[in-house]
């Protein structure tokens, strides 16, 4: 095997220019054997594997650096670059993150996990390269979805000024997660179709210069008339319009054609941005066919492409994507938002039963938000479905856009909490913090399913913002036959007790009852409440615990500063009411991949290990 040939960055110039072709085969092989076994991001990255390979033969790396946009799609950059021993740790704990990371390598230069920011990343190493007088190139490697988010923009704005190279890769595959929408992927279809005049001119110059004596300086004569020319005929030149010289595009899968556009932007001694157009999922039909359901998944059956998992039942997700539409059928003001993710957050359902109600505005969580406000402004009752790691892009839009005007979004908190084996850029262990620190601003996490829906209804009719958060996992049946109707700043008492008071916010429900079950094991009958509201908090509920209960213990899967638990803590510390706590939170560090259950026992958040903290508590306080 070629692929065995390559230990380290640099060794694929080693390969012959007409094994290429099978290296890429190699490669797309290597990458559904380890993703079937492992899951992982199989369509984007099957898409650039030849341009890739073209990326690590153009430039010399890790001298030469380049920065990839979200990160999803390096897997074939870290087997380039000497990772491929590795790659049956992908995305298990302790082993290779599925996103670029500079611990891991120095070729992974940047860090990257969310949508839109290598040219921004890409251009800062760059201007540092210039302050230090190095002579490196500097790649920014970015994908049409990426395009629709305005941190692109900003950064090209910006990179207009380079006076040295700098380039930036348009990766062109007419897909973000979901099929992209909106005005930019239709100048980028235009663009695609330049194609033909591009050949034409670069064949007509070469033509014009072999032509002794007069054929140089008519070649030089046409190239200063170019400008107009492309204006005339083909839509690519927002680029160069901002001081980007443009170039191709080019097919992605041509690893020669890659090559060569690559070294010719080398050449130029500014800002260029070379297009290139792939498809997603090549080389695996499934794949080809849904690229959505292979963008992100677990392990699967390689022959036919179906997940190896059995039903577990429906997800918080599915709950939310029937509840919204149940809403929306009996209120004609309800509608949907997404960024980019339809399927994803749950939206599908309503946009094909209510397509005109259901807006998609691409990867731009910011625009989402005030763009929701505005919704709410007219009179309409928005629902905004993003991941909790993508809806703290829009802290700015959700504190001055919605909570100031307390304009009445619902803001619906998909893959709340841990979410696993994609890591760092994605636990979503931040929103009760940054949520709860907004005024005005209702925060619910449900304990169950039902629950969900029934505080999807109560935000819709409120008049108020509202965030409900809830994880990306099975979707509880706990308790259910317990119905309290939801109220802003009311908990929910499960079950009495004496001497301990488990707090369990959302997810946490579970385990606070199992933990009540091994404190009831040794003598300590455990009262249970569901701090289903956690901003504002239950004051009054709050003030009764702490002269019943000698622990009052908090149980929340978010990061503990500025956390419930913190917030519980300065409740009572405000009223100078003494009590003894006990936090279960997130430490504070970023918590890497790896398996939910493990990262949960990691963080103290098992059953047994808070059972042994409100233990040494009760003894601490009868010592």
């Amino acid at each position: 095997m070629i692929l065995e040939t390559i230990q380290k960055a640099g060794d694929i110039k080693q390969v012959k220019k007409q094994d290429l072709p099978r290296l890429a085969r190699e490669i797309r092989r290597f990458l559904l054997q380890t993703v079937s076994k492992n899951g992982g991001h199989l369509a984007s990255n099957l898409g650039v594997v030849e341009l890739t390979m073209a990326l690590h033969l153009a430039f010399d790396l890790p001298d030469d650096e380049i920065v990839w946009d979200v990160g999803h799609q390096a897997y074939v950059h870290k087997i380039l670059s000497g990772r491929k021993d590795q790659f049956a740790t992908l995305r298990k704990k302790g082993g290779l993150s599925g996103f670029p990371k500079r611990s891991e390598s120095p070729c992974d230069v940047f860090n990257t996990g969310h949508a839109s920011t290598s040219i921004s990343a890409a251009l800062g190493l760059a201007e540092a390269r210039n302050l230090q007088g190095k002579n490196n190139y500097v790649v920014a490697v970015i994908g049409d979805g990426s395009m629709t988010g305005g941190m692109a923009y900003e950064a090209l704005n910006n990179a207009a000024r380079m006076k040295k190279n700098f380039i930036i890769v348009l990766n062109d595959n007419a897909m973000s997660i979901s099929e992209n929408v909106g005005g930019i992927p239709n100048m980028l279809a235009r663009m695609r179709t330049a194609l033909p005049y591009n050949e034409l001119k670069k064949d007509v110059s070469a033509a014009l210069e072999r032509i002794p004596v007069v054929g140089e300086p008519t070649a030089q004569l046409i190239s200063r008339a170019k400008n107009s020319l492309k204006h005339l005929v083909i839509s690519g030149m927002m680029f160069e319009d901002m001081g980007i010289t443009y170039l191709g595009p080019v097919n992605g899968h041509n690893i020669a054609q890659t090559v060569e556009i690559l070294q010719r932007a080398k050449k130029l001694d500014r800002p260029v941005l070379v297009h290139v157009f792939t498809r997603k999922g090549k080389g695996y039909p499934p794949a080809e066919k849904t690229p959505v359901k292979f963008h992100g998944l677990g392990p699967f059956d390689l022959a036919t492409g179906n997940p190896c998992k059995s039903d577990c039942g429906p997800s918080y997700t599915d709950v939310f994507a029937g509840a919204v539409l149940e809403e929306a059928k009996a209120d004609s003001r309800v509608v949907g938002i997404t960024a980019a993710m339809p399927g994803g957050t749950g939206l599908l359902n309503l946009r094909n039963v209510f397509p005109e109600r259901c807006f998609d505005v691409g990867i731009a969580e910011e625009h989402a938000v005030t763009f929701a406000a505005g919704l709410a402004a007219g009179g309409m009752k928005p629902v905004a479905a993003v991941y909790s790691s993508f809806l703290q892009r829009s802290y700015d839009q959700l504190v001055h856009d919605v909570a100031m005007q307390d304009l009445p979004v619902v803001f619906a908190v998909d893959r709340a909490g841990l979410v696993g084996a994609d890591g760092e850029t994605h636990q979503g262990v931040f929103d009760l913090s940054y949520l709860s620190s907004i005024p005005g601003m209702i925060v619910l996490a449900p304990k169950n399913g039902r629950e969900l829906k029934e505080m999807l209804h109560f935000a819709l009719g409120c008049g108020h913002p509202v965030a409900i958060r809830y994880p990306r996992r099975p979707a509880e049946t706990c308790f259910e036959d317990i119905e309290t109707p939801i109220e802003a700043g009311r908990w929910e008492t499960l079950r009495s007790g004496s001497r301990a008071a488990l707090l369990a916010v959302g997810s946490m429900v579970p385990a606070a009852a199992e933990c009540a079950e091994l404190l009831k094991a040794e003598g300590i009958d455990a009262a249970l409440i569901n701090a289903r509201c956690v901003s504002p908090l239950d004051g009054e509920m709050l003030t009764e615990l702490a002269g019943k209960y000698e622990v009052i213990a908090t149980l929340e899967e978010n990061e503990r500063r500025g956390g419930f638990g913190e917030a519980v803590a300065g409740y009572y510390a405000a009223r100078g009411i003494q009590v003894r706590q006990v936090i279960a939170a997130i430490p504070d560090r970023f918590v890497s991949h790896g398996e939910v259950p493990d990262l949960l026992a990691e963080a103290g958040l098992s059953a047994g290990a808070v059972a042994e903290n409100i233990l040494r508590a009760l003894e601490k306080g009868n010592a």
